[in-house]
């Protein structure tokens, strides 16, 4: 931790534990993914009597998962980012554009997303929406619901991404420094 500015850096700190800590407890939804693609295999290709429940409980579950861990990956660097031209600026460069980035193009995205998507997830939820995908028919509002928690999520990690940018941008020094990782 830096001694020039404690308090800045722990706000950044706790905000990266928190993103940390939803992630691995969004992780559970591993878990229905699994149980629902083992059971539609069995059901499926053992007994040939294919379920309803085990395409929406996977669509919704794998979707959730996808969508929570968001704002995981751009704490630890793994979205996508165009490598041309970016290794060979400075960390300095590279904190001043992720500012302006974050500042201008990120956060307000993620606020207009929340915003916009908690509307849907209350009116989802307010009418008792259901899925007609299949004739299971399962209640669609927490799955509505994932989004605009997404996008908060997203917006708290821009906020702690948007800090460790403008430390680079001031100091020339990056915060974090995150694993380059080819695909």
């Amino acid at each position: 931790m830096d001694h020039d500015a404690p308090g800045y850096v722990h706000v950044i700190w706790l905000i990266d534990r928190m993103t940390s800590w939803t992630a691995h407890a969004f992780a559970i939804l591993v878990l229905p993914l699994v149980v629902a693609n083992t059971v539609e295999v069995f059901m499926r290709y053992v007994l040939n009597r294919p379920t309803d429940w085990a395409i929406e409980t996977t669509v919704m579950s794998y979707g959730s998962l996808f969508m929570l861990g968001a704002a995981y990956a751009l704490q630890k660097g793994a979205h996508v980012r165009t490598d041309m031209f970016w290794e060979k600026f400075s960390d300095r460069t590279k904190g001043v554009i992720d500012s302006i980035a974050y500042a201008v193009l990120f956060l307000p995205s993620m606020a207009i997303l929340c915003y916009l998507s908690f509307d849907d997830f209350v009116y989802a939820w307010s009418i008792a929406e259901r899925s007609t995908f299949t004739a299971w028919q399962p209640p669609l509002w927490p799955f509505r619901g994932v989004v605009p928690l997404t996008a908060a999520l997203l917006f708290l990690q821009g906020i702690s991404e948007l800090m460790k940018s403008l430390w680079a941008a001031r100091t020339g020094k990056l915060l974090v420094h995150h694993e380059k990782i080819e695909i």
